[in-house]
């Protein structure tokens, strides 16, 4: 960065000083909080697991379709529960000592707290003999409280011990959507000792190569970690009043995101204090003026991120309505800790932290000359127009090249693990076995005058089975649970004839009825959702019927739409949002166009990437349908960050040296400090591809790509070669766009 010279270290010393005696016991006093709390908060980091809601159907607001089925339903059932099946298997046929050890296992996890008893049904056993499978619904919400993820998990575990006891040598299974999304949630166990521990080791390299002091990266890393102790507890009580949802997806890039932007500030805030140190003999002095010039970018940097996560409130989804204030928090905490306790801290303990290149006071001379980034500014100005024309096209060239192989249609269950757990296994067996969309029925609420129309038009569409007894009213549990429990036989006889007769059937309430229709194809294939949308036509084109369908599968079908029309109504909103701060941090509308265009190229080229990548490289089966869109949130606001670092030396050079030459010096000075916090971000976000699940490795993957095109490509040469082609009108309407270019 420009060095001071000693006139000018003179000159302003004393005004900058003054200037800022009076806030500096504002800021030692939110360090001492920001230390205290941070420091208290570190304990909720780990409790944040209690407060997860990781199932689909808490994502959707309380109007979708499968919603207000959801709670209609609720009224027909003593608990609602999420069902699951425990598979057993051997390679031969099962013995009747077998047999016995399975019906022994279903007794023992009937007794299972958790488990819903009244709900589990007769043992199956598959054609060849060799599969058995008990339905095993779990508990998910008793009496208006639900279970947490916790529980669940806890319960699942505890069905699998007492089904493990009673087999003997049998292969033990978990499967269907119950054990599933129990290994959703095992998929996240020690998340915040596993991801926190790969991000701060990644981060510990590259601030020793960056600092080159064995030392002075401690303070960003510790900083860091009371940032996210403030923001843990700052969550875990919105989480627990429900004021907000919190998923183990938002909690995995919480994390990430708070170490990679607090080291990114604490990258930028450093490398002005080291400058400073040349030029003044106090250290308190240096890092004074150091928060002053450094302040406007961190905090337009910050101020940008949050608002544009805050866009993601806008969504239909509570998950990604819940992201962007669960981010933001992450992002204010972190701007807090960055610009209180970790400048209090350097100024506190003084030169000897950067050891063993400690700043003296020599008045270094101006950096903006020479230096690699110096010379990298040099080429920029000699050959600007080639230079940005060249980036464009290869960003083009990128975003073509595999925008083809992108697959947004979702994925199934299984296939959102980069692993294979027991519960995907166990899934794969029973679909091999048993009809596969056992277990999971489309649910139908109707008016009961109706019922019969409405079986028959459900009956006739393609994708539900034709057995006996697929389509039937929902049966009253008390009473088949009391005839299990006296005559097993006859219960599995009688629904292998058909739908139980009326006086087993759950009487209608408020004039509404229920109806379960048993799919042909697995609950989470894209088959069965093309199946509930046939579905949904038919019963909803039953006259006087207001029949609605919901279930797992519909649920899904309501996530996925959501997504889209989140995505296709938060971006446009982010631009404006991030349009707006740019205009008044720049005070020019040009410039803020311009930034904008080459980060959303930026974005469009790590959508081609990843595309080609994801399908090409890794294998994955293709992307949610929110992947779209997180991708654009994080990439345009943390790439928007590096362009207003950048710009705004910029602004600050130009008013002394005109714009092109202010465009190169501003390139100059900050080329060797965004590099590195652009690869700090990058790595941190990497490491969300050690947790075994699809969809944060493809975020993970997307945003350190996409944040390494922003940090090499467009920062360090589209936007600064374009600018210095245009001049001085890029400030357009301000002052700066008549002044000498």
């Amino acid at each position: 960065m420009t060095k001071l010279d000693s006139t000018d270290a003179e000159k302003n010393d004393g005004r900058a000083i003054r200037a800022f005696r009076l806030p500096i016991f504002t800021v030692i006093a939110l360090a001492i909080f920001a230390f205290v709390a941070g420091g208290f908060g570190g304990s909720f980091q780990s409790k944040l697991a209690e407060v997860q809601k990781n199932d689909n159907s808490s994502y959707l607001p309380s109007s979708a379709e499968s919603t207000v089925v959801a709670n209609e339903s609720a009224k027909f059932l003593p608990v609602e529960t999420i069902p699951g099946f425990v598979v057993f298997h051997r390679d031969s046929a099962l013995t009747d000592a077998d047999k016995a050890a399975v019906e022994s296992a279903r007794q023992a996890i009937s007794r299972v707290p958790g488990v819903d008893a009244d709900g589990m049904q007769p043992t199956q056993f598959s054609a060849d003999g060799t599969i058995a499978s008990i339905f095993v619904p779990l508990i998910a919400k008793d009496d208006g409280a639900a279970v947490s993820g916790e529980e669940l998990a806890a319960t699942e575990q505890k069905v699998l011990d007492a089904a493990e006891q009673a087999a003997g040598d049998m292969e033990v299974l978990p499967a269907g959507p119950g054990g599933l999304l129990v290994a959703f949630i095992d998929a996240f166990a020690g998340l915040d000792s596993a991801l926190l521990g790969a991000a701060l080791l990644v981060v510990i390299l590259i601030l020793l190569v960056v600092y080159r002091s064995p030392v002075l990266w401690f303070f960003p890393l510790f900083s860091a970690l009371l940032a996210i102790g403030l923001s843990s507890m700052v969550i875990y009580f919105l989480a627990k009043a429900e004021i907000l949802t919190l998923t183990g997806q938002s909690q995995g890039i919480l994390f990430v995101l708070v170490i990679g932007a607090g080291t990114d500030y604490a990258l930028l805030l450093i490398s002005r204090y080291r400058e400073e140190l040349h030029s003044y003999p106090n250290r308190f002095d240096a890092m004074i003026r150091a928060w002053r010039e450094s302040a406007p970018a961190i905090t337009a940097s910050a101020v940008t991120v949050v608002l544009g996560l805050l866009c993601l409130t806008f969504s239909q989804l509570n998950s990604n309505k819940s992201l962007g204030p669960v981010a933001a928090i992450g992002i204010a905490c972190t701007y807090l800790v960055m610009m209180t306790f970790m400048p209090v801290a350097l100024a506190v303990v003084g030169r000897w932290v950067f050891w063993p290149r400690t700043p003296r006071v020599d008045h270094a001379a101006d950096l903006a000359t020479h230096g690699m980034w110096g010379k990298i500014a040099t080429t920029v100005g000699n050959r600007d127009r080639s230079l940005w024309i060249g980036a464009s096209i290869l960003l083009i060239v990128l975003f073509a090249a595999g925008i083809g192989s992108l697959k947004t249609d979702g994925l199934t269950a299984a296939q959102n693990f980069t692993n294979t757990p027991d519960a995907v296994v166990g899934q794969e067996l029973y679909d091999s076995a048993f009809d596969p969309g056992a277990g999971a029925p489309a649910v139908i609420t109707a008016n009961a005058d109706q019922s019969d129309a409405v079986i028959k038009a459900a009956s006739a569409v393609e994708g539900i089975s034709q057995d006996a007894g697929s389509v039937c009213t929902q049966v009253d549990v008390a009473k088949v649970s009391e005839l299990i429990k006296t005559d097993p036989a006859a219960v599995a006889q009688a629904a292998a004839a058909g739908c139980a007769p009326p006086g087993f059937t759950a009487p209608p309430i408020n004039g509404r009825t229920m109806i379960n229709a048993m799919l042909v194809d697995s609950y989470d294939s894209p088959q069965a959702l093309e199946t509930i949308k046939r579905l949904r036509t038919a019963v909803h084109a039953v006259p006087g019927a207001d029949a609605l369908v919901g279930g797992s599968t519909a649920t899904t079908l309501d996530v996925q739409a959501a997504s889209v029309r989140d995505r296709n109504l938060i971006i446009p909103i982010v631009l404006a949002v991030i349009f707006v701060v740019l205009a008044l941090l720049l005070r020019a509308l040009v410039i803020p166009v311009i930034l904008i265009a080459t980060v959303v190229l930026s974005f469009a080229a790590t959508l081609g990437v990843s595309g080609f990548f994801f399908t090409h490289v890794f294998g994955f089966a293709g992307a949610d349908q929110s992947f779209p869109l997180y991708a654009f949130v994080f990439l345009v606001a943390l790439g928007i960050d590096y362009n207003i670092f950048l710009m705004t030396r910029v602004r600050e050079e130009t008013g002394e040296f005109g714009t092109r030459a202010g465009v190169l010096r501003g390139l100059a000075v900050t080329g060797g400090v965004i590099t590195s916090a652009g690869i700090v971000l990058a790595a941190t976000f990497a490491v969300l591809g050690i947790l075994p699940l699809v969809f944060l490795a493809e975020i993970g993957f997307a945003v350190a790509f996409g944040v390494l095109l922003d940090t090499i490509i467009v920062r360090s040469v589209l936007v600064p070669a374009l600018s210095h082609d245009i001049g001085k009108k890029i400030w357009w309407p301000s002052s700066l766009a008549t002044s000498k270019d």
